[in-house]
């Protein structure tokens, strides 16, 4: 009978670092789960995958967002339907075609297969906190929350060098917008979660800019450690949170019928100075530079905030540098991006 049959999932991109996780952790909360990749048959970015079978009743399907109706076979019979998929292209020549576009034609062609489907009781679209921060602000004291929007306009006012990376915020805004308007006429229980930088151990390893990013400072990567100064500059703070956070905070609010709209999903806000200060003395051997960001501010100029999720019941279990780091620096010296 009904009480009997495992809940089915379907998640999108799963050869992807987030997608990648939550399928781990679906499975080992007795789901059936269903994911997509491009090519089933590329064993270098699927190999994660067919070691997750292990765990549970999972089928690994062949979709393209570009093709129209190439997740309908994926999605048929789900209760749940996770949109993690998105066209990744930091090389693209013309962003507004190669990633905004696509991302956004991409998001509805899954959301027209859930409708077809019949069964998807929600979906679950995931965005980004760059859909959230990514906007002029003047002084500190910022507190940023689900009705905070990056300013599109802002944004493709700006195109110089950093364009691709801008792009990356801009689709997001977009896909969520037109995601919005597509669950409001056609009747889709539809909630978008706003994931922080994101860190932590995933099965899928094949990029993890924000894990190298995040422990730059003790890997002496001098690129990374740039990167964590953009996140600053641009964002006012460095808003991180644990995948394993991310992950369940996905599935609390799939599960929590009252959910609805979006949810940050940010376990804290610390600077760049309140960072190097921390691994410097939990790292003492890897003698992370603390001169280097002295013109940097000592409190966050902007907060994410995570209230929202928090009050209906979320609790985070990765919310202090001691806790994110602890973790993710076992994860780094195990891939090889820190010596022990």
């Amino acid at each position: 009978g009904d009480r009997t049959r495992r809940k089915t999932a379907c998640v999108t991109g799963g050869n992807g670092y987030i997608a990648s996780a939550l399928v781990k952790m679906l499975l080992e909360k007795g789901y059936a789960v269903k994911t997509t990749v491009r090519n089933p048959d590329d064993m270098e970015k699927n190999s994660h995958l067919k070691d997750l079978q292990a765990l549970g009743p999972l089928e690994i399907l062949r979709a393209d967002l570009d093709q129209e109706g190439s997740f309908d076979g994926a999605v048929a019979g789900c209760d749940y339907a996770f949109l993690v998929a998105a066209p990744v292209n930091l090389y693209a020549e013309n962003p507004e075609k190669d990633v905004i576009e696509p991302a956004v034609h991409g998001t509805l062609n899954v959301m027209r297969s859930c409708v077809r489907a019949g069964t998807v009781r929600r979906v679950v679209l995931t965005s980004s906190a760059a859909a959230v921060s990514s906007r002029p602000l003047q002084g500190d004291g910022h507190v940023l929350d689900e009705e905070s929007w990056s300013d599109v306009e802002f944004l493709r006012s700006r195109k110089n060098g950093t364009w691709v990376a801008q792009a990356y915020s801009v689709s997001k805004v977009l896909v969520e917008k037109a995601a919005c308007a597509f669950a409001e006429e056609n009747g889709v229980s539809l909630v978008t979660v706003c994931p922080a930088v994101t860190v932590g151990e995933a099965p899928a390893a094949n990029d993890l800019t924000s894990v190298g990013t995040i422990l730059s400072l003790l890997s002496g990567d001098d690129a990374y450690a740039g990167a964590l100064e953009h996140i600053e500059r641009a964002t006012g703070s460095i808003p991180m949170v644990h995948i394993d956070d991310v992950c369940r905070a996905e599935i609390f609010v799939a599960e929590e019928e009252a959910a609805s709209g979006r949810y940050i999903v940010c376990g804290l806000n610390p600077t760049v100075v309140e960072i190097a200060r921390f691994l410097a003395a939990k790292y003492p051997q890897y003698k992370v530079n603390t001169d280097r960001f002295r013109d940097f501010p000592e409190k966050p100029r902007v907060c994410i905030s995570s209230a929202k999720l928090v009050k209906e019941g979320f609790e985070y279990k990765y919310n202090n540098l001691d806790g994110i780091y602890g973790s993710v620096v076992e994860y780094g010296r195990a891939l090889g991006i820190l010596p022990y």
